[in-house]
């Protein structure tokens, strides 16, 4: 384990005693101790719980040793002077650290540091004032198992022996504590009205949601987080299997177009709306509940500090009114409808016909957003609305443009592992009104024409920017956006690819908002719940900053931005900027003289001494079923090849020379190509590969201990997880990719004219990527057509021709 801890907020002497004070280890009692041993006695005897008695306590306190001759209750009843090893010693078994296994006793100080855990500083022996200091700076201190030690002995009954002493909400070390009781929690449903008819009934869409909040804000009002989750009322899975689209078909020829931007950001004239429904009555009382949601952990850990937790699925869903449509303004409008609910100014109604209006009174008006993937989506696409209401917005591996997600530059391109995708195929799947088979059979053929609609505006035959994208691409209104944008994102993220993380970056970067980013190594995932980084505690202090309006210094705590190291395991550090293509270097795709060695600025291929390399990109039947049925294969095949590997015919690769030194990538690798066709289309693709056996990062995380997260007292728990570096060596890692039409050069939403066996300047970027290249490690770029694990996959008798006189690769490393 190695430690990481950017939301432990500055204190002092005067801070720590009265929050100490607050949590009730210091009381009038301790006024009067006049011994550094004799108070972190009385700490300790706090610490094992008021609940059990005092033998019981100091039981446990002879557990553990302070020294090697003396366990800490012998030790501490000396009243002897208190060394700063004893109480690391000590410190280090509250840790959960195991003596003999995790570290020696009287090694302490030293293990400490080792695990990147924070040292008071404190005098050698400790005084009274550097025992009160070293303690409360311990209760920050993450355990063994990633979480701080206040929350770990929170989920042990610590405020649940009487949570009706403590201060609600209660602040320690500026974040919030859980003093709420979870088995008080009320659960309601509300109707909320919307401003729009998409399923045109003539009456506007109620939008059921579901709230989960604290007992106690019936009297005090509270804080929202908002989940805006298409999938929260169930999915339609076997609808989305049907409508699943065949990829294997070929590319073809495009008629050329002078289309303008302008001509595709044509706003339409929105629809004349129903009246609002007549106010029939009012109450606080809501009419339905429901036993559990499809919850999110990091949800669950804020319901027991102080926070309201509200769950809404939007159009087309389960009791809720209108039609899917993946990603458009409709869908906006579902998230902001709710958040404008919650802050006051909006109608909501207790059911679906008796029009009995019920008010938010419960919340603070202050509301944040969380979720990932799709849920996230939804948090970019409100945001960008500047929708009053919205302070924050925790936005995990979220689209910011939709063509960004389903096409790339002129091509229909699948999310990874989900080939034959499309915004149909996903609006099918979380339709899940049609769970309720009243609604299904009364909207039915209105559904179906929502559908094929929604199936041909996306344009699977063309690739192109369209105005369906346009309408559904959130980085046009980016300037809008007035919320706090907390971005996390994985850099193998190979489903909600890396750009759509970095284009939102640079929108909000001129905005006078705060604004964070987390990097990670992983793919599609979460990481609220790692042993190496405190990412729940930063989350925490944002949100008591967003929406309590503590003064905590969360905005400088935090970092601008952090990233994950690739080349070691539980390594986080912060990075001034990211993919600003400020540094690029250009390395040309050409082969050297024949006795001298590569230049530093030429990159060796190793197979041919012609400044014109060709490729194909058909395959024998049987090899192309094995690549479409096993992309891994394919993946290993394109990089590695071997002498008798089908694909050999199928791609070029250029091979740099062995690195002497680590090098950084921070960004988008740029390929300049000037390639032919032998027909009037094409498609080229191109990777950039760490090339070297080594060990290296999984991009999956590993459960360290299962369920070992308390989220608060006899509530939910979590799994802990970590990246683990993989137990065999691998010969190559991929860094990035890219894809283009040859007729889409100029632009994704321009088609150019292209004729068979002519050379075309053809220039595309890969995904962007913060990647450390280890010395003894060769960078490579391949160069491809087909891409089998996300675009079409025609096997068309097609020759791709490169002129190595003018291609080059520019890679962005870092500054020294």
């Amino acid at each position: 384990m190695k430690n990481h801890q950017y939301a432990i907020a500055d204190y002092n002497l005067k801070v720590a005693k009265n929050e100490l004070r607050a949590i009730h280890f210091l009381d009038e009692e301790t006024d009067k101790i006049d011994n550094p041993s004799a108070l972190l006695k009385h700490f300790l005897m706090t610490y094992f719980l008021d609940s059990q008695s005092l033998a019981i306590r100091g039981q446990k306190i002879s557990q553990i040793m302070a020294s090697f001759e003396d366990d800490a209750l012998t030790y501490l009843d000396k009243n002897a002077p208190l060394s700063k090893i004893a109480f690391y010693n000590i410190a280090l078994q509250l840790l959960q650290f195991t003596v003999g296994e995790d570290f020696l006793i009287d090694n302490s100080i030293t293990k400490m540091q080792t695990l990147n855990l924070p040292i008071a500083d404190v005098h050698d022996p400790m005084n009274l004032y550097d025992v009160i200091c070293a303690w409360y700076l311990l209760l920050n201190t993450h355990t063994k198992y990633g979480v701080t030690l206040i929350d770990y002995l929170a989920g042990e009954g610590y405020f649940a022996q009487n949570y009706n002493q403590f201060d609600k909400p209660l602040i320690f070390n500026g974040k919030s504590m859980p003093v709420y009781d979870t088995n008080n929690l009320i659960r309601e449903v509300v109707y909320v009205e919307s401003p729009m008819d998409t399923d045109n009934d003539g009456k506007l869409d109620l939008l059921k949601t579901e709230i989960i909040r604290p007992k106690e804000s019936n009297k005090n009002a509270v804080p929202v987080i908002f989940t805006a989750s298409p999938y929260n009322q169930g999915t339609n899975d076997t609808d989305g299997e049907k409508l699943t689209h065949n990829v294997n078909r070929g590319l073809n020829h495009k008629q050329p177009n002078t289309v303008s931007l302008s001509d595709i950001s044509k706003k339409e004239k929105d629809p004349e709306l129903p009246a609002a429904r007549n106010i029939e009555g009012k109450t606080r009382k809501a009419e339905q509940t429901f036993s559990r949601e499809q919850s999110y952990t990091l949800n669950d850990y804020f319901l027991a500090r102080g926070y309201a937790v509200v769950y809404s699925a939007g159009i087309g869903t389960y009791e809720s009114d209108g039609f899917r449509t993946t990603g458009d303004k409709y869908e906006t409008i579902s998230a902001t409808a709710v958040i404008e609910w919650l802050a006051g100014n909006r109608v909501a109604f207790t059911n679906r016909t008796d029009n009995n209006q019920i008010e938010a009174y419960w919340s603070n008006g202050n509301v944040a957003m969380s979720g990932r993937s799709y849920l996230g989506t939804l948090q970019i696409a409100a945001a960008t609305t500047g929708v009053a209401g919205l302070k924050a917005c925790l936005v995990e591996a979220a689209i910011s443009n939709w063509y960004d997600y389903y096409r790339e530059n002129g091509l229909v391109m699948a999310p990874g592992g989900f080939q034959g995708e499309d915004a149909d195929v996903l609006a099918a799947e979380t339709y899940s009104r049609k769970k309720s088979a009243a609604e299904d059979i009364k909207n039915e053929k209105k559904w179906e024409i929502q559908l094929t609609n929604i199936t041909n505006e996306q344009d699977r035959e063309s690739g192109d920017y369209n105005a369906f994208w346009d309408k559904r691409n959130y980085l046009n209104d980016a300037k809008k956006i007035k919320a706090d944008m907390f971005f996390i994102h994985g850099l193998n993220d190979e489903n909600v690819k890396p750009i759509n993380v970095a284009n939102i970056w640079h929108a909000v970067d001129p905005l006078n908002i705060s604004k964070k980013m987390i990097l990670h190594q992983g793919q599609h995932i979460y990481i609220n719940a790692f042993q190496s980084l405190d990412f729940t505690d930063m989350v925490n202090l944002w949100f008591t900053n967003k929406l309590m309006d503590v003064e905590n210094d969360a905005d400088n705590l935090i970092p601008n931005i952090l990233v994950q190291d690739n080349a070691t395991d539980q390594n986080w550090y912060e990075i001034d900027e990211f993919d600003e293509d400020e540094s690029l270097k250009r390395f040309e795709l050409a082969k050297p003289s024949d006795d001298s060695e590569v230049t530093d600025d030429k990159v060796s291929f190793s197979d041919s001494l012609d400044e014109k390399v060709s490729f194909s990109d058909s395959l024998d039947e049987k090899d192309f079923e094995t690549y479409c049925n096993d992309v891994n294969k394919w993946e290993n095949d394109l990089v590695i090849g071997g002498s008798d590997a089908p694909i050999n015919d199928n791609r070029v690769i250029f091979t740099f020379d062995k690195l002497l030194k680590d090098v950084t990538i921070n960004g988008k690798a740029h390929i300049h190509l000037t390639a032919s066709s032998s027909k009037d289309f094409g498609m080229l693709s191109a990777q950039l590969i760490d090339l070297g056996e080594d060990f290296r990062l999984n991009a999956q995380p590993e459960s360290v201990d299962h369920a070992k997260i308390q989220l608060g007292y006899l509530w939910r728990e979590d799994s802990l997880r970590e990246f683990k570096m993989s137990s065999k060596k691998t010969p190559f890692k991929k860094i990035a990719e890219g894809h283009i039409n040859m007729q889409n050069r100029n632009n994704d939403y321009q088609v150019s004219d292209l004729k068979a066996e002519e050379f075309y300047e053809v220039n595309f970027d890969l995904q962007p990527n913060v990647y450390k290249v280890k010395a003894g490690h060769q960078l490579a770029v391949v160069i491809y057509a087909t891409d089998f694990d996300k675009s079409i996959r025609g096997n068309q008798d097609v020759k791709y021709t490169l002129d190595l006189s003018d291609s080059a690769v520019e890679l962005p490393f870092n500054k020294d």
